[in-house]
């Protein structure tokens, strides 16, 4: 039977234990008197990151969890996961709610708690697939970025100790508009660390993360469905519990403004397509090679369900906003290497004044709020403000790829 986290193990990081467990066990004193008995509020937390950042934190016994998720089936399979766990520390007051956390009764609730001590926001579009047109554009900024500002107004009534909000790979030098939403969302968050610590993590893709590339082969098999991939796209994993494990050391450990990113070398990058010869193989399975996704479609449907040979498809990237690459830090950032084993720390960067952060809002508010604004005129708006933005828009998004 195939057994997903030991081909991740086996055939995607190449780690049987989490690269981070001796940072773990070398700091644990310092996480359990941080978590310990403290109350935790988890945005997003459904989600592939967001719920293993949870059962990190569960370990060192917090006396409140509160979890806010609009994906009501997710937050289910969450509490069954947790529940199902052996040895899993799970408060007594362990409350999942399915609400947006932008909406007037997540404030009730803040405000009725009077706040919590650590507070982490993994709310987010994540796919570099949310950028289409400009409506998904609106959506994709308005979610990142105008309701996370809405989230740290909210904050400073009653401040955490420690705030964590994600970030990722995507948001050094960013080549989309879901990269740039990210960037803008460091420097956001790093406005109020004058009003409560605050810390973020650039980390690699979570492998078979849900609604990742990896994960749609799992049904695509169920499906009888080919499967497809970049052949030219390389990208640096970590394994879903590795995910949740960089947040906790980042948001308890980090000092104030500094974002965190998993020591990883070029070595270490893999293609999807590579990935998906080891997935065929894993399955039991032989590679049948098509040349279109209209051959490998067809293919698919004429298999029966003892047929060994499976069509893939591989092809060249061609839409908007791939990058073909990807890299944690920048030129002018200052970097400590030293700190932790497995752990590299963004420790001063360039960032945009709270006054500023607020004019550049206040633009976009103004350009969302014309009945026949552009896409272009989003992506001028973020290249004034994140100058190194170098978006080139192909015509073509992921949407139109199997």
């Amino acid at each position: 039977m195939f057994n997903l986290d030991k081909f991740i193990a086996d055939s995607v990081t190449f780690r049987p234990v989490s690269m981070f467990a001796p940072d773990i066990e070398a700091n644990k004193d310092k996480l359990t008197q941080e978590i310990k008995d403290k109350k935790v509020c988890v945005i997003g937390g459904a989600g592939s990151i967001g719920s293993s950042f949870i059962k990190a934190v569960l370990r060192f016994e917090p006396k409140s969890a509160v979890v806010v998720d609009l994906n009501e089936n997710g937050l289910a399979e969450l509490v069954r996961d947790v529940r199902s766990t052996n040895g899993l520390y799970i408060p007594e007051e362990f409350r999942c709610y399915t609400l947006n956390f932008a909406d007037p009764i997540f404030e009730r609730i803040f405000r009725e708690e009077k706040g919590f001590d650590i507070v982490a926001n993994f709310s987010a579009h994540k796919h570099v697939r949310s950028e289409k047109d400009r409506y998904s554009v609106q959506a994709l900024i308005e979610n990142n970025d105008i309701k996370a500002k809405k989230l740290m107004d909210l904050l400073t009534v009653y401040p955490p100790k420690h705030f964590f909000c994600v970030s990722t790979d995507k948001a050094a030098n960013p080549v989309n508009i879901m990269g740039a939403s990210k960037r803008i969302m460091e420097d956001l968050v790093m406005a109020y660390n004058k009003y409560f610590k605050v810390t973020t993590a650039r980390f690699a893709n979570v492998a078979f993360s849900n609604g990742s590339l990896p994960d749609g082969w799992i049904h695509r098999l169920q499906k009888k469905q080919p499967l497809a991939a970049p052949s030219d796209v390389k990208r640096y994993f970590v394994s879903p519990e590795e995910s949740g494990q960089i947040c906790m050391l980042a948001c308890i450990l980090g000092n104030g403004g500094e974002v965190f990113f998993p020591k990883l070398g070029e070595d270490q990058m893999l293609t999807f397509s590579s990935i998906c010869d080891k997935f065929v193989t894993a399955n039991g399975l032989v590679k049948d090679p098509c040349s279109s996704d209209d051959e490998a479609k067809r293919k698919a449907a004429a298999l029966g369900w003892d047929d060994n040979k499976y069509p893939t498809f591989y092809f060249g990237s061609d839409t908007t906003g791939e990058k073909a690459y990807e890299e944690f830090y920048v030129p002018g950032e200052k970097i400590d290497m030293q700190r932790f084993k497995a752990l590299g720390v963004v420790c001063q960067t360039t960032r945009h004044e709270m006054v500023e952060v607020n004019r550049f809002f206040d633009k976009l508010e103004g350009i969302f709020a014309k009945e026949d604004f552009t896409k272009a005129q989003v992506v001028e708006a973020i290249k004034e403000f994140i100058p190194n933005f170098e978006h080139e828009e192909k015509g073509k998004n992921l949407d139109q790829k199997m």
